[in-house]
């Protein structure tokens, strides 16, 4: 199955687990519309090189509302990287961790960026 909608993001540094490592860390508040209907809260870690356009990031959101009218929750983890910028995305299900009406959640999700800055979603996934 597909869902598709946009979503916004509110991005708040945090304090890092070690002044010398640097790394980022950000809070992530999102709100999804669309196919998905639901808020999220989550941590990313980051990391950018002297090299410009290059970078790293990982990080954990849990997600809460209705997928396609199906409510509950799931875990999203996203791995990315920058290699003097060429970008590479993935952001996955993590396995079990669909709750209620969402439990047995499989899928992968597409994070597309516009000209303006406006943050859409493709969000393929299966549900038994």
């Amino acid at each position: 199955m597909q869902a598709t909608g946009t979503f916004t993001v509110k991005l708040e540094p945090q304090q890092p687990a070690s002044v010398d490592s640097g790394l980022g860390r950000m809070s992530l508040d999102k709100q999804f519309s669309g196919d998905l209907d639901a808020h999220s809260l989550g941590e990313m870690l980051a990391y950018r090189s002297a090299v410009d356009g290059s970078a790293g990031y990982v990080a954990m959101e849990r997600v809460v509302g209705a997928l396609h009218g199906r409510r509950g929750g799931f875990v999203l983890q996203h791995s990315g990287t920058m290699d003097r910028g060429a970008a590479v995305l993935v952001v996955n299900v993590v396995p079990d961790s669909g709750t209620d009406g969402l439990a047995g959640l499989s899928g992968t999700l597409a994070i597309h960026i516009d000209a303006q800055g406006g943050h859409s979603y493709t969000f393929e996934y299966a549900l038994p």
